[in-house]
């Protein structure tokens, strides 16, 4: 590995994790023609500039997450359900699932380090990929799991049998990683791992690079700046006397008298502290108000159609978020329909991927997969409903088969595998299956419709009569 790893790093600076483009280049991946990169973000209005969101770990970290309401309440929705799963290991039955069990080795996902619970793992997972993309954790340093800052990891890609082969080369594969504490630009000397050693969680793939992950934020990156500047529209008109712009014309030629009059009417009207004051004029005076009042520019709707895109890309339905638009359609039937979509198109799918990430640094046993285990979720109880109903008519489908005559188990293997190949018949058809016994009555001898065997005697009443 640290051959490989010098010449590698020798031949080209290592493959990154994210794409070090700055926001102009980032652009015009998203803009027919590539217009925006030739002439930067436009305007219909001059006014502060648009802050610039970078398209890495932290520029989404610092100028999304931790600045826009919207981004970090659909994160925390993702979050706080995603990370209330706990793991546990399932049978595979011929390729099918079967049951859930545990074993020691699942301590190591349980306690990740001192202290830390699995809760921890997930809510952790879930943020570096929602900022980054990827998530990287490794169990290099034994009886625990680190979690790895993605933007300070560097994936090398190359191949065992022939080191000088290209990135994009069909054969080339992941072979190693290099983590950089405190950054490529620090020149720390890197920690060298094995791909063994790593866990890398990226569910949304990069269609440029076959190797590393995508944050759904990257799409929604103009969302994001218009919603913030939505915000700072807001807080510039309360700031300027919560009124709309004004014109004030007035009739005087001095240039020095102009300034004047300007300082001191700015002095004595601008301002919040000056709000709804009642604005007074001298002769050839007069000021008329242009463009339009937020009422007028119908802000809600504006602010809502940004809240309702930033919510679809993360997967999380507005209503489940408390969004204005979902929170207008809500009732007890849609939202049910919302929770199911969030828990069945969102969450479970990327349980599923983080389960297959993380077996990479446990010991799975032979026969078996690393999965989750969603009962006792909250959330998702009324899966829990669905469930039971579901047992109910399996449980009377059972009752079915046994009846006529299949065995048991192959039964039970048959509804939980949903693998007709499963069921074994015991031999032993039930008894409507059976042919019918024959109904003919014995013929009476006697007038009294009794039956004597051969060679016996009754009496009038019906007892027996002495031998003679």
């Amino acid at each position: 590995m640290a051959n490989l790893v010098q010449r590698i790093s020798a031949r080209r600076e290592p493959e990154r994790t994210i794409s070090p483009l700055n926001f102009s280049d980032f652009v015009q991946y998203f803009n027919y023609g590539g217009l925006a990169y030739q002439y930067g973000i436009q305007q219909t209005m001059p006014g502060r500039p648009v802050e610039e969101i970078t398209p890495d770990f932290s520029g989404l970290c610092n100028l999304a997450y931790k600045r826009n309401g919207i981004v970090f309440a659909v994160i925390l929705a993702r979050m706080l359900l995603f990370s209330e799963a706990r793991f546990q290991f399932q049978q595979l039955v011929k390729g099918r699932p079967g049951d859930l069990f545990g074993t020691e080795a699942l301590r190591l996902l349980e306690t990740p380090e001192p202290g830390k619970t699995t809760s921890w793992l997930l809510a952790r997972a879930e943020q570096d990929v929602s900022l980054a993309g990827n998530f990287f954790a490794t169990n290099h340093w034994k009886g625990r799991i680190k979690r790895l800052r993605p933007d300070w990891m560097s994936i090398l890609l190359g191949s065992y049998e022939n080191p000088d082969v290209a990135a994009y080369d069909p054969n080339a594969e992941v072979v190693g990683y290099l983590y950089h504490p405190g950054g490529w630009a620090m020149g720390n000397d890197p920690v060298a791992l094995m791909p063994e050693e790593v866990a890398h969680y990226a569910p949304i793939a990069d269609p440029d690079a076959f190797y590393r992950g995508m944050s759904w934020l990257m799409p929604i990156v103009q969302e994001i700046q218009a919603d913030q500047a939505s915000t700072d529209l807001k807080q510039s008109y309360m700031s300027n006397s919560a009124t709309p712009n004004t014109i004030v014309t007035l009739a005087e030629n001095d240039p020095d008298k102009f300034n004047r009059w300007v300082e001191k009417f700015r002095e004595d009207h601008e301002g919040a502290a000056n709000a709804f004051r009642t604005l007074f004029l001298g002769a050839g005076a007069n000021a008329t108000v242009i463009g339009s009042n937020l009422q007028e520019v119908d802000f809600r709707r504006v602010t809502g159609g940004t809240e309702t895109r930033i919510a679809a890309a993360g997967g999380v339905p507005p209503m489940i978020v408390g969004l204005s638009e979902g929170l207008e359609a809500v009732t007890y039937n849609t939202y049910g329909q919302a929770r199911r979509r969030f828990a069945d198109l969102t969450v479970r799918p990327l349980w599923n991927s983080v389960c297959g990430a993380l077996a990479n640094i446990v010991a799975v046993p032979s026969g078996a997969r690393l999965w989750y285990d969603d009962q006792g979720i909250s959330f998702l109880q009324e899966d829990q409903k669905d469930a039971a109903d579901i047992q109910f008519v399996q449980a009377q489908s059972a009752r079915q088969l046994v009846d006529g005559g299949w065995d048991p188990d192959s039964v039970v293997a048959f509804l939980s595998t949903n693998d007709i190949n499963q069921l074994k018949h015991s031999g032993l058809p039930s008894v409507q299956l059976q042919k019918g016994q024959s109904n003919a009555q014995p013929t009476d001898t006697a007038s009294s419709g009794t039956s004597t065997s051969p060679g016996s005697t009754t009496t009038p009443n019906g007892q027996p009569a002495l031998p003679k």
